[in-house]
């Protein structure tokens, strides 16, 4: 790299070629179906290529003057992205339509489903979430001066909404659940529809984390593992996982976009009383930060490009890859396949395995450069988990990823001198 900053610039072309050259070089590329470990995806070209046209107009969503037509083409797409989540949920009397607000994804999102629910219940108000939940709502919950939340049981992966009920009966009506709609560890959906009924029998608050199988919804096929997300007081969705999108791509949507009032804020130079009065549009009510970029034009030009259709065969697509990643484990009686996938999560092992030889193989193989896993630990086990997002991954390649674990893993436990599944190399 040479100097970070030297006292004289060495130009643009040297500075690029060189940054950029090293940053692609040393990259985790998640263009390589062998990159498989987080909620990471490829984004499409057409997408980056309107992330660089945002860029280069740089137009800032804390006012509108700054933004007069990127404020324009948020709200156009926020309200069409909120009527896909709440477009079947029937309104409650003198209830408004569905909005929605541009995040920077599952945090940002859980945080003002958090902040919400503080809002309408006080700051006495408690939040429930399973063991599966994501860490950022115990970190909403810091941040917002709250109590630790109430952590209650997730068997085999998922809420339990009996464990659910006996929570909220301790803590009374004025509370949070949190429920999720594709878990971090094994992209499982919690029984939304029985979580939504005892939510509204305790005269509680509903927020479902949907930032990974949210965008379930652009499929007719698939959405309806979403059963009973329209009954949620909120819910979080990322574009930057099932959408293709650079990061950051995210939303927080609710039915009602009066409900979003309670972010009003005031700033004379950038929402004046007599501007709003005159039919400026207000902005800074539309997010918790002042200076945004318009992360929504490569949203808006994606969803133009592709249609809900096109989008739904890339999310389809997915989905039935990781049934075939789930398949071929299954074919080898040297690995352990935790279950079938709900989304496009596959979590497997060799059978008889240490975690420490789990955990090697992960290593080695990263070291090495030929393939990115993630792990999990669920049933006091460690697994492999690779998160299937390649829009167009084939059938070898994931068969090729197949091999490549289980000769890794043989040889790390030859390596190790410990059993590794009788069948495993075989």
């Amino acid at each position: 790299m040479g100097e970070v900053l030297p006292e004289y610039g060495v130009g643009s072309g040297a500075a690029l070629g060189v940054l950029v050259r090293a940053l692609a070089e040393g990259a985790a590329d998640p263009a390589d179906p062998l990159c498989a470990a987080h909620l990471h995806c490829p984004p499409l070209a057409v997408a980056a290529a309107a992330d660089l046209a945002a860029s280069a107009l740089n137009p800032s969503l804390d006012s509108w003057d700054q933004a007069p037509a990127a404020s324009e083409l948020e709200a156009l797409v926020c309200g069409e992205l909120a009527g896909l989540v709440f477009g079947g949920r029937v309104p409650a009397r003198g209830g408004g339509r569905p909005d929605a607000l541009v995040t920077t994804g599952g945090t940002e999102s859980n945080q003002l489903g958090v902040l919400m629910a503080r809002e309408r219940f006080g700051r006495g108000v408690r939040v429930v979430c399973g063991e599966n939940a994501h860490h950022s709502v115990h970190r909403s919950a810091w941040l917002l001066g709250l109590g630790e939340p109430v952590t209650v049981a997730a068997p085999r992966g998922v809420l339990d909404p009996a464990a659910v009920e006996e929570a909220l009966a301790g803590v009374g009506g004025r509370a949070l659940v949190v429920a999720t709609a594709g878990t971090t560890d094994a992209g499982v959906v919690d029984p939304l529809p029985e979580v939504a009924e005892v939510v509204a029998r305790c005269g509680a608050r509903l927020h479902v984390d949907a930032a990974y199988g949210g965008p379930l919804l652009f499929s007719e096929g698939l959405r309806g593992r979403l059963a009973g997300l329209e009954r949620a007081d909120s819910v979080s969705v990322d574009l930057h996982k099932l959408g293709w999108q650079p990061v950051a791509a995210g939303l927080f949507v609710v039915p009602d976009a009066a409900e979003l009032g309670v972010l009003d804020h005031r700033a004379d130079y950038l929402n004046a009383d007599d501007d709003a009065a005159a039919g400026l549009p207000d902005l800074l009510g539309r997010s918790l930060r002042t200076t945004r970029r318009p992360d929504v034009l490569k949203v808006a030009v994606t969803l133009r490009a592709l249609g809900r259709r096109g989008l739904a065969e890339l999310v389809e697509h997915a989905c039935a890859a990781a049934g075939v990643l789930a398949g071929l484990v299954r074919e080898e009686r040297g690995l352990e396949l935790r279950g079938w996938p709900e989304l496009s999560t596959v979590l497997f092992r060799p059978v008889g395995a240490s975690d420490e030889v789990v955990a090697e193989v992960r290593r080695r193989l990263l070291e090495e450069g030929r393939a990115v896993l993630g792990r999990a630990s669920l049933d006091g086990r460690l697994w492999w988990k690779v998160t299937v997002l390649h829009p167009r991954v084939e059938r070898g390649e994931l068969a090729e990823l197949v091999k490549l674990v289980r000769d890794a893993a043989a040889d790390v436990a030859a390596g190790a001198g410990v059993a590794c599944g009788a069948e495993v190399g075989a």
